[in-house]
C-alpha cells in the first residue's frame, strides 16, 4: 500500500475546524471519495484504451466524455462522473455499470435486518444517519441476496459424529395461501466432537410433528452424519421412534428445559425464581431415588398453590429418569439453557418486530441472518470439554474416534 504523506494530509486539512468539515454532508472525506473514485475510473479507461488522455492513439476507440451517476455511500449520496469511450466497450471495475451503492452499504442493511429491524426502521435509520432515502424494494433487493447463502448453508456437508443434538421448534405468524397461520420453524443444534455448537439446519412446516422430524433426521444423515450419541427432544409423540429408525444406537432424552418451561407456565412471575430453584434440586439430584425425594419435597412446598407442576414431572418421569444415569459432566451439556434456550431467545428477539411474514423465504432469510449473528459468540467449546469427552468414551465405548481421546 502506498504511503500517504503528512504534507498531503496537512493540505487537505488546512481548512478543518470541526468534525462537520471532515465527515459532514459537504465534508472533505466525501469530496475526497468522489475525486478518488473518478480518478480511479479515469485510470481504468486509460488502461482500457492503451494511451493517456493527451497521448498518441493506438486504436479508433477514444474517450467520449462522461455521464453523471448518483452513488449511495456511508457518507450519503455522492454524485460522480463516469467516463465513457466511443464504442461503449469500457466497463469500470471500481464502480460497475448499474451499481448504485458503494463500500459496505449492503452490509449495513443486512446487519440491521439481522437484528430484527423492520424495513421502515431501516429506511428511517439510513435517512437520519446518511441522508439517504431508499425504497422497500431496494432493501428487499439487498437482503434477497442472502437466499443463495441460505440454500448453500442448508445443503452443506456435516461432520460424521455429533455427541449431542438438540431438536426444537419455534412458531411464527405467516401468510399461507391467503390465510394467516402459525408455522413451525424446526431447528437442529449440534454439539460437535470439538465441543462447539453448530446450527445444522432450519426447516419450515405448517405444524410440528414426528413425521416431519423423520424427514429432517433423514436429511441430516444424507448430509454426512453417521452417529449421534444423545438426542435431546421435546415430549412430542413418535419423536423417539423417528430418531431410532435412522440412528438406532442414539439415546433419546426428553429435554429437561422443555419440562421446566411447561412447569413454569403455570407459575406467577413473583414465584418463578423460587419454583425454578426448587425444581433444580430434582434434575441435579445424584440419582433417581434422590430425585424422587426432591420431587416429594417440592410437592410439599408448592402443592397447594401449583398442584399441576408435580403431576407434570410424575407423568414424564420415565422419560426424565435417563437423565439421572448420566455423569454430571454430560448432564451439564444436555441440560444447559445456553444451548437451545439462548438460541430461541435470539430468534424470538428478531421475530417479535415482525407481525407477519409474507412467505417461507422471508422467514428463513431473517432467521438465518439472526443465527449467523448469534453464532459469532459460539467460538469456545463447552467448559471442561475434555472431561465431557472422556465420559462419552466410557459410556459409548468405541464410538468415540481415537483422535479425540
Amino acid at each position: 500500500m502506498a504511503e500517504i504523506r503528512d504534507e498531503l494530509l496537512e493540505e487537505l486539512l488546512k481548512e478543518y475546524k470541526n468534525p462537520e468539515d471532515l465527515l459532514g454532508k459537504s465534508g472533505i472525506f466525501k469530496e475526497l471519495q468522489k475525486r478518488l473514485l473518478e480518478k480511479a475510473m479515469q485510470g481504468e479507461l486509460t488502461n482500457h484504451l492503451g494511451y493517456d488522455k493527451n497521448g498518441k492513439k493506438v486504436s479508433d476507440n477514444t474517450r467520449n466524455g462522461s455521464s453523471p451517476k448518483k452513488l449511495k455511500t456511508e457518507q450519503g449520496i455522492i454524485e460522480i462522473e463516469t467516463p465513457r469511450d466511443r464504442d461503449g466497450s469500457f466497463e469500470p471495475q471500481i464502480i460497475k455499470k448499474r451499481q448504485n451503492r458503494f463500500s459496505g452499504f449492503d452490509d449495513k442493511i443486512i446487519s440491521m435486518y439481522s437484528r430484527g429491524m423492520t424495513v421502515r426502521d431501516i429506511q428511517g435509520h439510513l435517512l437520519d444517519m446518511y441522508n439517504i432515502e431508499i425504497s422497500p424494494d431496494f432493501i428487499s433487493d439487498v437482503t434477497d441476496k442472502v437466499v443463495e447463502d441460505v440454500l448453500e448453508w442448508q445443503n452443506r456437508q456435516l461432520e460424521s459424529i455429533y455427541p449431542v443434538i438438540f431438536m426444537d421448534a419455534i412458531f411464527v405468524k405467516a401468510k399461507d395461501n391467503g390465510h394467516i397461520i402459525s408455522k413451525a420453524v424446526y431447528f437442529a443444534l449440534g454439539i460437535g466432537m470439538n465441543g462447539s455448537k453448530e446450527l445444522l439446519g432450519m426447516w419450515i412446516a405448517r405444524e410440528e410433528g414426528a413425521k416431519f422430524w423423520l424427514n429432517i433426521i433423514t436429511e441430516l444423515k444424507n448430509r454426512g452424519i453417521k452417529d449421534v450419541f444423545i438426542a435431546c427432544v421435546d415430549g412430542l409423540k413418535g419423536f423417539p421412534e423417528a430418531i431410532h429408525s435412522i440412528f438406532p444406537k442414539t439415546e433419546v432424552q426428553v429435554c429437561i428445559v422443555h419440562i421446566l418451561r411447561q412447569s413454569l407456565r403455570y407459575v406467577n412471575w413473583k414465584d418463578k425464581k423460587a419454583v425454578a430453584l426448587n425444581l433444580k434440586k430434582i434434575y441435579t439430584a445424584a440419582n433417581e431415588e434422590a430425585a424422587k425425594n426432591e420431587l416429594e419435597a417440592f410437592d410439599n412446598i408448592w402443592a397447594k398453590k401449583y398442584p399441576r407442576i408435580a403431576d407434570i414431572w410424575r407423568r414424564n418421569w420415565t422419560v426424565i429418569t435417563p437423565f439421572m444415569a448420566y455423569p454430571p459432566e454430560i448432564r451439564k451439556v444436555i441440560y444447559t439453557t445456553n444451548a437451545i434456550e439462548s438460541m430461541n431467545r435470539s430468534l424470538r428477539k428478531v421475530t417479535k418486530n415482525r407481525g407477519l411474514f409474507p412467505n417461507d423465504e422471508a422467514i428463513l432469510k431473517l432467521l438465518y441472518l439472526a443465527m449467523k449473528l448469534a453464532s459469532r459468540k459460539w467460538t469456545m467449546p463447552f467448559r471442561n470439554w475434555g472431561q465431557v469427552l472422556s465420559q462419552f468414551a466410557v459410556m459409548f465405548e468405541d464410538r468415540v474416534p481415537s483422535e479425540y481421546l
